[in-house]
């Protein structure tokens, strides 16, 4: 009888298991084939919801979501934030054997030194995405969009904060890590400048700024260079660029929240995708940069050639990763703020 109990409660235990893993990612960010791929290969159903910043992720997270998600994909200046909030669980790495595809550049990161919570997805650039039968020669300058005299249509500005502060600074000849309150008034006076522009067509996240374009609703946009890559296709209409005065760059990351329903699931999912061949599948669909050493041998010959998802040494100079301010990051709120509510 009592080994009837145990077996009963085994069974008990295994129907309660969630069948589903929960991912939590930026809109189109993931080949859908590669879902279903994981979903034959373990027998789970992927439920797939959608954020647009690193700041929506992270509301998000603090009001449930840290309890309703498997797998999310931060980015890297806002994953010290979410390790400091208690938003993260610790990688089980026994079973993640994958990780040995990491490329060493990324296999110990200042933002999450020893890969305790995070595991690289993928990495790039932000730019100017625009429409070649406007601009007959590459933009060279930021001013096309900051300065009222070079604007030559509608635009619109990138829906995230950092990213949009840090162009600012950089436009500016400063770093875009740069915490002068000064300095950071005058990004602020900057873009309210830019917003009172009859050109001006709102802060967009990345899939709907390149939906606007291709609508020949805006001449020029700030994404990601993944989006304009995956958006353009090859179509002569559309180009992406780094101004001259620099960017920033990006690493997303494949973590777990600290309360994920099914961790289990979770660490199956990463291991997934740090295979080599989904690596590189991956890649080839977000036309992106990987941190996957494996998988980028296996990549479409033309995009690794590609400057516009490898950055040239000449404009390696100019980006910068966003790095965690710590206290300082309330500069960049209060600004935020000042700038999207005014």
């Amino acid at each position: 009888m009592k080994r009837l109990l145990t077996l009963a409660l085994l069974l008990g235990l295994a129907l309660a298991q969630p069948k589903e893993l929960r991912l939590y990612t930026w809109t189109e960010y993931i080949e859908p084939a590669i879902v279903t791929d994981f979903e034959k290969a373990t027998g789970l159903k992927v439920r797939i919801s959608y954020y647009e910043s690193n700041e929506e992720l992270l509301a998000k997270l603090q009001a449930g979501g840290v309890s309703q998600y498997d797998v999310i994909v931060p980015s890297d200046f806002i994953i010290p934030s979410m390790i400091q909030l208690g938003l993260l669980r610790p990688l089980d790495k026994s079973k993640i054997p994958n990780l040995k595809n990491l490329d060493p550049k990324f296999a110990n990161p200042p933002f999450d030194p020893g890969n305790k919570y995070t595991v690289g997805y993928l990495w790039g650039t932000v730019g100017l995405m625009y429409r070649t039968d406007v601009f007959k020669t590459p933009p060279t300058s930021w001013a096309v969009l900051f300065d009222l005299k070079e604007q030559k249509g509608a635009f619109t500005l990138m829906d995230s904060q950092r990213e949009m502060l840090g162009i600012g600074l950089r436009y500016m000849g400063q770093s875009v890590n740069s915490t002068d309150p000064a300095l950071v008034k005058k990004v602020i006076d900057l873009m309210l400048s830019v917003k009172r522009s009859s050109n001006f067509k709102g802060f967009q996240g990345g899939v709907s700024a390149t939906k606007l374009l291709l609508g020949n609703q805006a001449v020029a946009a700030v994404v990601y260079n993944q989006d304009a890559l995956r958006t353009a296709a090859g179509n002569p209409k559309y180009s992406f660029t780094i101004p001259k005065e620099g960017s920033t760059l990006f690493l997303d990351n494949l973590a777990i929240p600290a309360k994920a329903p099914n961790p289990e699931a979770a660490h199956r999912f990463i291991n997934f995708i740090l295979d080599a061949k989904i690596g590189a599948r991956l890649a080839n669909y977000q036309n992106s940069a990987t941190p996957n050493a494996a998988a980028k041998p296996l990549m479409k010959p033309e995009l690794l050639k590609n400057p516009a998802v490898w950055p040239t040494d000449e404009q390696m100079k100019v980006l910068e990763f966003i790095l965690d301010q710590g206290k300082n990051n309330r500069l960049y709120d209060e600004a935020w703020t000042q700038i999207k509510s005014r």
